[in-house]
């Protein structure tokens, strides 16, 4: 019989999660400056849209796989995908690839998006109170464009924008206060303890 030796295998890899903080939070907060009315929607948004909050995403979602993190990668993976479907709304239909959606389809879309992060809220209750807040604002943020869009109602969708931005901001904060701690070896960034 041939004795085996188990080999300690480590997970030396870089942790996903700030990329993916960051290409949310800093894409979150350029579209929600254009909801709250400080600019126009143009390609400075959509190219955020595509490449850091849709592609960035979306890798750091697959690199949040390979650690065999479940919550991670349907975050990451998802949002990715919602900046990329988010950008075709805009952009299809100016190629003439289909019709502009109305305001009751924006409506249930952003519903519909306000669902999965309430669901998803709910998983980062075992994670710090950094990306509880991130999960619950952008929660509360499609919730109030999905209402602004079935109600036409600018005045709303232009609060969002600044909820948004806040959203957008504790991303940030939150991607780099993993990158600050991680480098220094200790808190330089309070995040909030994980709960046991």
């Amino acid at each position: 019989m041939v004795k085996q030796e188990l080999l300690d295998i480590r997970d030396t890899t870089a942790n996903p999660a700030p990329l993916g903080l960051l290409g949310f939070g800093m894409t979150t907060v350029l579209l929600n400056g254009h909801n709250a009315g400080l600019y126009p929607l143009d390609t400075m948004i959509m190219a955020m849209g595509v490449f850091y909050g849709g592609l960035a995403q979306i890798i750091a979602g697959i690199m949040e796989w390979k650690k065999g993190n479940t919550f991670g990668t349907t975050a990451f993976a998802s949002y990715g995908l919602f900046w990329l479907t988010l950008v075709g709304l805009l952009v299809m239909p100016k190629m003439g690839w289909g019709e502009k959606p109305g305001n009751p389809a924006m409506a249930a879309y952003l519903f519909m998006w306000g669902v999965f992060t309430l669901a998803m809220f709910f998983g980062t209750l075992k994670g710090t109170r950094a990306l509880q807040f991130v999960f619950i604002t952008l929660a509360i943020l499609f919730f109030m464009l999905a209402i602004g869009d079935a109600m036409d109602h600018a005045g709303l969708k232009r609060v969002a924008g600044y909820e948004g931005m806040v959203c957008g901001v504790s991303a940030m904060y939150t991607a780099l206060g993993q990158v600050l701690n991680e480098i220094y070896g200790r808190q330089i960034i309070p995040l909030g303890a994980p709960k046991a």
